[in-house]
């Protein structure tokens, strides 16, 4: 019986000839028979599947990214496979798994790193590559290892890859420090391209015009102008000749920082040395001003442009005018305008947009007016933004009777009104008290399919930020109420107002009828009610409104809880003071800053020194948060509780001698520390009785002496 044939498995490059075609892959041995159980298995890379991959685990740490696998050469994948198998952690698995092919070459390595995310075992691989006999890396090797610690965010390693590649005898060339430059530019690192760049002249490597270019772009861009010049002086000084991008790159640099003076002088170096600049480079100074705010600078370039005899297109126009307009210039900026025209550009309708808005602003509503009809006549349509600053202007101008025609001018053409819209017809109506007006143009509102309710609070909202435009929402008010037109949200906005300025019993007024007419209060309406019934002197009440918010699972605001905490510390409730502390810390997310120092004081107060409660104090002073009622009470509190009156004195005095308390304070203070001192010994004796069941005795004591 003849032999069984004999074959072979071929991967990879193999150099063609006459008698064998190309073939890819390297020799694999044919497949032997399985072992018995007893003998140990050998590695063989023909059984072993690339595309197959252990299952993934979520306490794999740095799992490798999702990488299409079939990219890779076997035996990349098979390296890469290892290291899936022990989670991405080098070690003796890993080596063990390393050792069994024949060799890793240069190429190899590079190309495992270039889709290695840990930077660790990257490294190591790295490393243990180059211990191999007669094995030296190549540029790719040491440039993936690059690309693989800057993806992990250690930059500052890679960074360091020049100086390991010098060290093994491979100087790095100028495409190392390119890849570093242009890592660290992406990533807007401007000190860390300086860096690199230093490096580059220590290893002396000089870059080219295109590199330069790099280095001081990314210096610029990340606010570096000084180390960007310095750069161009080296620049100048290995005799390379600019290009426009050069010029263009420092100009746009000088215009961002307002050094105008410099940059008509490198202006004209550029036109010596090089050309003239075009209007696109023109106009990307303007823009760069623009974003600045340096208005006369941009006309500064607009002059230089004209002397250039350059033509300004519609772009260069449009940046110019439209900076100039929202810069307070509109009187320029039409100038321009007009010349536009006159050349015959196409004017965008933004541009119509951001003139009517300067000229609304300068309350030259007429010339705004004949704006929007040159804009019609254009043949444009006016959109929303145009109509609501003539509105706004016209209002400005007591003509609502205009900005009332242009409102059904904008519904009319389908614009959708918005709240920008109407409120300046709201307000004027409300200040002139045409209330029926007022109410027709809600009407209107309804009509169009606004939502009224929320349009008119924020309509209050706006006009109760000042005392007058307060008791003209009340007015407004008390005619709208009467037709529904009412919610929770105006009246919490009203109250809130009413209590700002002072009007503390039309608050309370207000609140009560909001109760009357079966409206829920929420926890605004109890907090801005607390305030008000602190400042009327009637606690029993504010505490009333904040059990209400309790009961509500809801939190007081902080301007409540401070409200009450000094109408309780007023009555000398210093332990009601200090639990409400402590409700406000664990309900809100930023407390005021005296109630979390009123912890510390308590804190200090244990070692009964008055000298580290004045540390606190002067701790909590030099914060900006001067001592008040809820530090007075921590002090009384945490004094009667673990130490004296005496040291307790000793704080009010160094108070009183830094002129923080007065004199009239500091008696009141001292009367309520007497007072505290005497309740708490009161209740440690009755728990003393309780504890030693004395408690009946003495109230039979106290039964006879009242007989007696």
């Amino acid at each position: 019986m003849p032999p069984p044939p004999k074959f072979s498995l071929f991967h990879g490059h193999r150099n063609p000839s006459r008698n064998r075609p190309t073939v890819r892959g390297s020799r694999l041995s044919p497949p032997k028979p399985n072992p018995t159980p007893t003998q140990s298995q050998p590695f063989d890379l023909s059984n072993w599947d690339p595309h197959q991959s252990p299952p993934s685990t979520s306490s794999t740490p740095n799992p490798s990214p999702a990488v299409p696998l079939s990219f890779l050469s076997p035996i990349a994948r098979f390296i890469l496979d290892a290291f899936r198998k022990n989670r991405n952690r080098w070690g003796p698995p890993v080596v063990s798994e390393l050792h069994k092919l024949r060799r890793v070459t240069p190429d190899l390595v590079a190309e495992v790193l270039k889709v290695q995310n840990d930077p660790v075992s990257a490294s190591k691989l790295f490393h243990w590559a180059g211990k191999q006999k007669g094995f030296k890396h190549t540029f790719a090797s040491y440039n993936a290892l690059t690309y693989c610690l800057n993806r992990a965010h250690r930059f500052r390693s890679a960074d360091q890859v020049p100086d390991l590649m010098e060290s093994q005898g491979k100087p790095p060339t100028e495409k190392q420090f390119e890849i570093l430059i242009r890592m660290h530019s992406d990533a807007n690192r401007g000190l860390r391209v300086y860096y690199v760049y230093e490096k580059m002249k220590k290893f002396g490597v000089k870059p080219r015009v295109y590199l330069y270019n790099r280095v001081m772009d990314a210096l610029v861009k990340t606010g570096h102008l000084d180390l960007a010049l310095s750069v161009y002086d080296d620049f100048r000084g290995d005799g390379l000749v600019e290009e426009s991008v050069t010029f263009m790159i420092l100009i746009k640099g000088m215009c961002k920082f307002g050094r105008v003076d410099e940059m008509l002088g490198l202006l004209d170096r550029m036109r010596v040395s090089l050309c003239k600049p075009d209007v696109f480079a023109y106009t990307a100074m303007i823009k760069v001003m623009v974003s600045e705010g340096d208005l006369d600078g941009c006309l500064k370039v607009w002059e230089e442009m004209r002397r250039d005899r350059v033509e300004a297109d519609a772009m260069a126009y449009t940046t110019l005018v439209t900076g100039l307009c929202k810069g307070g210039r509109v009187e320029k900026g039409y100038e321009l305008f007009r010349e536009m025209k006159e050349k015959g550009f196409l004017i965008d309708r933004a541009i119509y947009g951001v003139l009517v808005e300067g000229f609304v602003e300068d309350r030259k509503v007429g010339a705004a007016c004949d704006l929007l009809k040159d804009l019609v006549g254009s043949g444009y349509r006016a959109d929303l933004g145009i109509y609501n600053s003539l509105i706004k202007g016209l209002c400005d101008v007591k003509r609502v009777d205009k900005a009332y025609k242009l409102f059904r001018v904008a519904v009319q053409e389908g614009l959708g009104p918005d709240f920008a819209t109407l409120s300046p017809i709201l307000v004027s109506y409300a200040e002139m008290k045409k209330m029926d007006n007022f109410c027709e143009l809600l009407a209107q509102m309804e009509k169009c399919g606004c939502p009224v309710i929320d349009d008119l609070t924020k309509f209050f909202s706006n006009v109760a930020e000042k005392e007058d435009g307060v008791m003209m929402a009340l007015e407004v008010f008390e005619d709208l109420k009467v037709k529904n037109y009412s919610s929770v949200a105006i009246y919490n906005i009203l109250i809130a107002g009413l209590h700002k300025f002072g009007k503390v019993k039309k608050a309370l007024s207000l609140f009560d009828e909001m109760k009357s007419f079966d409206f829920q209060p929420d926890s605004s309406t109890y907090s801005s009610a607390i305030m008000c019934y602190i400042e009327e002197g009637d606690l029993h009440e504010a505490c009333a409104c904040h059990n209400k918010i309790i009961e509500m699972s809801c939190v007081p605001s902080i301007a409540a809880y401070r409200s009450l905490a000094k109408g309780l510390f007023n009555v000398g409730e210093i332990d009601a003071v200090m639990l409400l502390v402590r409700d406000c810390l664990a309900s809100v997310t930023s407390g005021p800053m005296t109630f979390k120092y009123s912890l510390t004081v308590l804190h200090a107060c244990r070692s009964n020194n008055a000298e580290k409660v004045i540390d606190v104090l002067n701790e909590m002073m030099q914060q900006g948060c001067p001592p008040d009622h809820v530090i007075y009470s921590a002090i009384i509190s945490g004094m009667c509780k673990h130490g004296t009156i005496e040291e307790t004195r000793k704080v009010f005095s160094n108070l009183k001698e830094r002129k923080l308390i007065t004199e009239a304070n500091m008696i009141v203070y001292d009367d309520m520390l007497i007072e505290h001192m005497k309740k708490k010994t009161a209740d440690l004796v009755v728990s003393g009785l309780k504890f030693f069941g004395l408690e009946s005795k003495l109230k039979a004591k106290g039964c006879k002496l009242l007989s007696g």
